[in-house]
């Protein structure tokens, strides 16, 4: 098997030994080459260039940015490529990698999906669609999108991306939220309309994200077989904005809370601004948007298991 292996120098959690040990442990599986990212795009362009190439597989080590990246290359001429991916993690959650049952650490993870290789374990599933951007575990509009914003900006200020650190962030967010006091967002699902909404996060999987260990559950039976999941806020207050936190990262089933609102298994929605907001793709800050449409595309991609 012709493979390619991408590499993102920023992922968080791992280490350069680590790295090399997987890298020629894959080395010796495949007709393998290396490529590590330099900027961003570099993994979509990557991607792209392995389709071209119609090499049998694809594997990223990294978080589910450069994830995102690559899948976005390989489907840039449209869904089910003969070309597969694996994943290897080595960001803060990994959340893509831990939803396909990979083992969170490099070297175990690198062990299974070796295996599969070799055994021919694939799986077709599922991704999501923002416009024309392609998704594999979630989006939003609004708070986590301020706050994976706010927590590039400590990150590029050398502060690192623990669970204590991403909680503050997130309370301090809630916070100015509630304090701005007007909802800015709607969802429109054919006739369906919801309004009012102070944030909205769409899932292509379950868990949203990890703190550490601990699962975020905002929908919880979103999964990579069905369509989207979405989750919506209608009260943020101020006095409450701290329990309101406390709520969304601990609570078992966050869709609970007497303010959410949330619809399963959905094929396509559209969510408008009446001003421009935070927009996050899989972990990554895209700016801000008024209008995005998501849609759900069934048996998008392969992927090793």
């Amino acid at each position: 098997m012709r493979g390619l292996l991408i590499v993102n120098p920023q992922a968080t959690t791992t280490s350069r030994r680590l790295t090399d040990l997987v890298i020629h442990a894959f080395a010796d599986a495949l007709d393998l080459e290396v490529a590590t990212t330099s900027h961003r795009g570099h993994g979509m362009e990557l991607g792209q260039q392995a389709v071209a190439a119609d090499l049998d597989v694809v594997i990223t080590v990294g978080g589910d940015g450069i994830i995102n990246e690559v899948v976005n290359g390989l489907l840039a001429q449209g869904p089910g490529p003969r070309t597969q991916l694996a994943t290897l993690p080595g960001g803060s959650a990994n959340v893509f990698a831990r939803a396909l049952g990979l083992p969170n650490d490099i070297v175990e993870a690198g062990a299974h999906l070796l295996e599969g290789i070799k055994q021919g374990r694939i799986r077709t599933i599922g991704l999501g669609r923002a416009d024309d951007r392609w998704f594999t575990v979630n989006a939003g509009v609004g708070l986590d999108a301020e706050v994976i914003a706010a927590m590039e900006h400590k990150r590029r200020h050398g502060r690192k991306a623990s669970p204590t650190r991403y909680i503050a962030t997130t309370a301090s967010t809630m916070f100015k939220t509630a304090r701005n006091r007007v909802p800015q967002l709607s969802v429109t699902r054919g006739e369906d309309v919801l309004e009012e909404l102070y944030f909205a996060l769409v899932q292509n999987t379950n868990p949203w994200t990890y703190l550490g260990n601990w699962p975020i559950q905002l929908c919880p039976d979103a999964n990579f077989n069905t369509g989207l999941d979405l989750f919506g806020m209608r009260k943020v207050s101020v006095p409450k904005a701290l329990q309101n936190t406390r709520q969304l990262l601990t609570q078992r089933r966050a869709s609970a809370l007497a303010s959410a609102v949330t619809w399963h298994d959905q094929s396509e929605f559209t969510m408008t601004a009446t001003r421009p907001m935070a927009f996050q793709i899989d972990g990554e800050g895209l700016g801000e948007i008024s209008q995005v449409t998501f849609r759900s595309q069934p048996a998008a991609l392969t992927v090793i298991v």
